[in-house]
């Protein structure tokens, strides 16, 4: 399901906002759930991916580090949450 229904989500005239699609692919393909409170966050990231911005950093939810830190880079969020289907060039 993963693979094939984050790209349905991202590709499919659902009628679901981006911030909606976010959260249905972090919230059912991923074992724990990722909590909703990532979904700003990966929204952040997916603009910045797509304008070229791989190593900007973005802030993160109180309550969550990245290596030890309160932001983390724009590559390691879009690979660590799979969000490739949302991007305009997914290589």
């Amino acid at each position: 399901m993963g693979t094939n229904f984050a790209h349905d989500l991202a590709n499919e005239d659902f009628g679901l906002s981006l911030e909606s699609q976010i959260s249905l692919h972090l919230t059912t393909n991923h074992y724990p759930p990722v909590p909703n409170v990532m979904v700003a966050v990966c929204v952040e990231a997916i603009t910045l991916a797509n304008e070229g911005e791989w190593d900007a950093h973005v802030e993160l939810p109180e309550g969550i580090s990245w290596r030890g830190r309160d932001t983390a880079p724009v590559h390691s969020i879009v690979e660590a949450h799979h969000l490739h289907a949302w991007l305009d060039d997914e290589e």
